[in-house]
Order: C-alpha cells, then structure tokens, then sequence
C-alpha cells in the first residue's frame, strides 16, 4: 500500500507564469488533495500533490523544467475522470490529471472524416458528437465512462466493438526519451483491453487521440440483445443514432450509475482460455457463454462464472457485488479501497477454485497488487 499523505485541508495554489509569458500557464496545483470525488468508486483517498493540466504545451514543461521537474516526480499518476481505478491507499507522490479540451476536424473526404480530441474531453460526450456530425463506428461504445484520453490505455470495448479500430494515431508525452510523439494505430498494440500504453504505465502520457470515423458502415446489431432492444424501440431501420440510444437504454438497465453507487463498471475481464480448455468445460455441462477469439483461443463470460459461483449480489458491509450485474465491483456507501479489494479477491478466488479459471480485474489498482 502506498504510504498515507497527511490528512487535513487541501490548499490549490495557481502555478506562476513561465517563461514571462503573461497568459495561463496551463496547469494548477493543489497540496494534499482529495481523491474521493475524483473516482467513480468514492472511495477515500488522498495525493501529495495534484496538478490540473488545462494546456498540452504545459506536460513537457512540466515534465522537463528544474522549476516543475522535482514537484512532478518521475512517475506521476495519471488520472482522467477516476472511471477506471480502485484507490487501495493513499498517493504519496503527484498526481496529474490533463483536462484538455478540443474536438477538431483535420480532414474530412465526404465518406471518412480524421478527427482529433483532447484527452480531457468526455468519452460519451464525443460519441455522441461523432453521431451528430453524421459519422459512425462508435455508437456502440455509447455512455462508456471516462475521458477521451484514458479510451486508447484500455483499448475500451462493448457490444462486440473496440475503439483500437477507429484509432488512427495517439498523441503523447514518452517519458523515457522526453519528447512529445504521435504513434500509429499499429504502434500502439491493440488487444483485447490492453496496449502499449496499459502495459507501460510510467512511460506515456497521452494528450490527444486521432480517429478515423467513416459515414457509412454496417452497423453492429447482433451483439448481446442489441437487436431485442432496437425491437423494443420500434425501430425497424436503424441508425447509428438510434443504436446509441438502444446501447444506452442497456447499460442504464444492467448497469448500476455510478452517480448513485459507487463503481467502475464491469471490474472483471472475460477470460480467454485455451479452446481444449472451453471444450473440456462443456463437456461438463456448464452452460457458459463462448465466443471464438482464433482458431486456438476462446473468451469465456466472467460475468457467468461469478454468477454460477453465487457471488451476483454478494455484499460484505459496504462492499460487494452489483445483484443487476455480477461482473460490477460496488461500494454501497462507505467502503475503503481495501475492502472493495478483498471482495474482488474473494471472486477471484471463487472462480479458480470452482473452475480452474483465472479472471483479472480491468480497472488500475493503486496502492496495491490484485494477486
């Protein structure tokens, strides 16, 4: 766990102007700051330090300047909106959080369009601004927590899309060599809720994401009741609007908001296991849910094995298991990072035991290991 700042009143002071520049400088910072609004788990957690970054070209001054350098650290925590990261414990170092704004159209052909958005925007925000400007592709990541900036870190998914697909370039701060870069869609690794970015925590800093977004494309309807939810609506000619609004409808019904209790979504990754392994699994009439991921792997429905295991609905205090989705960690009240953690374990534990399958949490951890 991370060593405990000191508790008391957060004092936010404005950073002072550099290079005699008599504009904002681009960022804040604020001493010993809360956290407990700042994660969609409200839990209690405190940073040394907080720096706000409203300007891109404040992260290199930040990042390279003797005046800034020693109050940033060498690895700050990166934090977006908190829509996917469990506090464990306190931050005993900086945390910086890029507010960036901007949506910008760098081309646009009639058929595809490139656009570029600031990290800080919303991710359900510009989804549905992508919609209004006629484009599509991401109306079935509709109302996904989180900024625009933190959508490539965990190549975010849903109903059978990933954004790896429409991502054309990332645009960040590389730590290691201190310089700004801009990296392809092939740079960046994609994989099922991973890339080069997950996977180097300490090394990038993303500012900006380009995506490349046609205007026409066969729609994704036939992907976890989808369809049965565009019937529902009456909808008999649907729209990449009107897919959004089916894909919204779902989550608000399986999916607890986080306005109302504490959580970061779907905690658990399926797993993908062998497909001797899937097989061997049938054959022992378990109804799991499968779906091919290549010729010699197969993904499996965590949400089905917590449930079969009887943990859908499982609560120890504050903490526990959503009984309108058994794949979403949540904090009922007042739960600590740690407690929300020990239940995580306890499914975790359950699955292997029952199952022999290991299944991994989504969101970052702070303070703490999962295993």
């Amino acid at each position: 766990m991370s060593a405990s700042c000191e508790t008391g009143t957060s004092a936010k002071i404005t950073a002072t102007p550099r290079h005699g520049d008599p504009g904002d400088p681009g960022f804040t910072l604020t001493e010993n700051a809360d956290l407990k609004s700042r994660n969609t788990f409200h839990v209690d957690a405190r940073a040394r330090r907080l720096i706000e970054v409203t300007h891109a070209a404040a992260v290199p001054r930040l990042m390279t300047e003797a005046s800034t350098h020693d109050i940033v650290g060498e690895a700050p925590l990166i934090l977006g909106e908190g829509s996917n990261t469990l506090f464990v414990g306190d931050v005993a170092g900086t945390v910086l959080s890029l507010t960036l704004r901007g949506i910008d159209i760098l081309d646009d052909d009639g058929s595809r369009a490139s656009v570029r958005v600031a990290a800080g925007e919303n991710w359900n925000a510009f989804v549905h601004w992508s919609l209004a400007q006629g484009l599509c592709g991401l109306e079935n990541l509709a109302l996904i927590p989180g900024s625009v900036g933190a959508a490539p870190i965990q190549n975010i998914g849903a109903y059978g899309v990933e954004i790896g697909e429409f991502v054309a370039h990332v645009e960040c701060w590389d730590r290691l060599n201190a310089t700004s870069i801009r990296l392809a869609a092939s740079e960046c690794e994609f994989s099922y809720r991973d890339s080069i970015f997950k996977r180097n925590p300490d090394r990038y800093i993303v500012t900006a994401v380009e995506f490349d977004l046609p205007r026409q494309r066969e729609l994704h309807i036939d992907y976890a009741g989808i369809g049965d939810e565009l019937i529902a609506l009456g909808v008999t000619k649907p729209t990449p609007i009107l897919v959004a609004e089916a894909v919204k409808r779902l989550r608000l019904r399986k999916l607890p908001s986080p306005a109302v209790v504490g959580n970061a979504g779907s905690f658990f990754k399926n797993p993908v296991v062998a497909t001797s392994v899937a097989e061997a699994l049938k054959q022992k009439r378990f109804a799991i849910p499968s779906w091919p991921v290549d010729s010699q792997s197969t993904k499996l429905s965590a949400a089905w094995l917590i449930e079969a295991c009887g943990l859908k609905g499982y609560r120890d205090g504050d903490a526990g298991i959503s009984d309108r989705h058994a794949l979403v960690l949540v904090n009922h009240g007042n739960a600590s990072g740690p407690q929300l953690l020990a239940v995580a374990r306890k499914v975790a534990d359950a699955v292997e035991q029952n199952f022999g399958i290991s299944i991994e949490p989504e969101p970052r951890i702070v303070g703490a290991t999962f295993r």
